[in-house]
């Protein structure tokens, strides 16, 4: 299982960075990479690539900027190479547009105008749209009367400390397991 889901992540790596590739291609890559492999455990893996692809891709939109820039200056650097002055225009046009540096930066928040809202302590409920209790007072008293006559350890509760065995759960990560304390 740990095996195929290697094998998974690796072609669903390489399918990021070959995202024009058939399905053909995808096969074979899992074949060649992963000798041993028959052909129905690559379309299974392809299949299920296929399932995790688009949940895995909920964030394409930043992929897809990403592999736009790249694209260009790929573009950018071909054309460098070629003395193609036109091409780079082009390229360093588009660059800037995707970039967006040709607009102003935004303006810093004005934290110092930010008003602070006038919040008040109260003790009336009626704001919040509840009915008032009448003597509220007395009867939180009466109610933890009650309360303590059936619960007396309630009021009175001694701090205990916790037993989180600190450096069991919270030692550096190591690539060996300690199976004595499960």
């Amino acid at each position: 299982m740990v095996a195929r889901i290697i094998r998974i992540r690796e072609a669903y790596n390489w399918m990021l960075a070959n995202p024009d590739a058939k399905d053909r291609q995808v096969i074979d890559i899992i074949m060649s990479r992963n000798p041993g492999i028959s052909k129905s455990s690559a379309y299974s893996d392809l299949s299920i690539l296929k399932t995790l692809l688009p949940e895995l891709s909920k964030n394409s939109r930043d992929f897809h900027r990403w592999r736009y820039t790249e694209m260009i200056m790929e573009t950018y650097q071909l054309a460098k190479r070629r003395k193609d002055t036109r091409t780079m225009e082009r390229a360093a046009t588009s660059y800037a547009k995707h970039t967006r540096v040709d607009l102003e930066d935004e303006m810093a928040m004005p934290y110092d105008q930010i008003v602070v809202q006038p919040f008040v302590p109260t003790m009336d409920v009626t704001i919040l749209g509840l009915k008032r209790i009448p003597n509220a007072f007395d009867y939180i008293d009466k109610l933890s009367k009650e309360l303590l006559a059936d619960n007396p350890d309630i009021i009175d509760v001694e701090a205990e400390e916790a037993d989180l065995q600190e450096d069991k759960f919270f030692s550096p990560l190591t690539d060996k397991h300690d199976d004595e304390d499960d």
